[in-house]
């Protein structure tokens, strides 16, 4: 269940940094109050989740699916550039996150 909580954990991380940046600077009162309780959801399940994983894999993994996923929303829905460099960078996010549960 621990990984369960950590997966959606991440998957908050990368909500409350998209609502971040719709929240404009937090004077968007809607965005800004979803960005305040997607952290706290998203804290609270890492904190389920580090009841039972080791804080390096849980936090490695947590900060990864954050990073990977807004990564994925920038290009997809906000239209950030796609450059062999960035799409490089995330490819070694995931290898390394990978290879952080495989070690676990």
């Amino acid at each position: 269940m621990a990984w369960v909580y950590l997966l959606v954990a991440g998957l908050l991380e990368v909500v409350w940094a998209y609502t971040m940046k719709l929240s404009d600077g937090f004077t968007r009162l809607t965005y800004s109050s979803i960005t305040i309780i997607a952290m706290i959801a998203s804290f609270g399940l890492l904190s389920f989740a580090l009841r039972s994983l080791p804080l390096g894999t849980a936090y490695t993994i947590w900060t990864g699916i954050g990073a990977v996923g807004a990564f994925v929303v920038g290009i997809l829905v906000l239209g950030e550039v796609a450059s062999p460099m960035r799409i490089l960078a995330a490819v070694l996010i995931v290898s390394g996150l990978v290879l952080m549960k495989l070690a676990s």
